[in-house]
């Protein structure tokens, strides 16, 4: 019981900025999830003369006490959802989330399929019936035992 009010006072503190985002966003906040509709670069980085007039729409917007979800409604509405910095996570949009993370994972199941069949299909040292070569004739090996004894020495 203690472990889950622990768990849920965690919860509430680490969203607690989120709602507070939510409730009074600030300029630099919105002009970073905002794009140029012109130049296609974040509001805060453009000086074109729509992106100054949507910082201005912006500013205005937060004087009046709207949501951040309000805001970047209100823009979407205008502008069109390329305003948007970040890729809904709704309908074709949920793509561009998905495909990075998927195309990680398919890549780690597929490096973990080469290792085990690396892994095993290496040849066992001194082991010829799993090497597949065949064994040496004993006359080689003796005259090979020679030389590497020679050689040694």
């Amino acid at each position: 019981m203690r472990r889950l009010l622990l768990v849920l006072g965690a919860a509430l503190v680490l969203a607690a900025p989120t709602f507070a985002s939510e409730q009074h966003p600030t300029q630099e906040e919105l002009e970073t999830a905002l794009v140029c509709p012109t130049c296609h670069v974040p509001l805060d980085e453009s000086n074109a003369p729509i992106a100054q007039q949507m910082k201005q729409e912006i500013r205005v917007d937060i004087a009046k006490g709207w949501t951040r979800s309000r805001i970047i409604d209100a823009f979407v509405a205008d502008y069109g959802s390329s305003v948007l910095s970040e890729p809904q996570t709704h309908g074709f949009d949920l793509v561009a989330w998905v495909l990075p993370i998927g195309g990680i994972c398919l890549g780690a199941v597929a490096i973990g399929a080469a290792a085990v069949y690396w892994s095993r299909s290496r040849r066992a040292p001194g082991d010829p019936e799993l090497a597949g070569d065949p064994p040496l004739d004993p006359e080689l090996e003796r005259r090979v035992d020679e030389e590497l004894a020679r050689f040694d020495s």
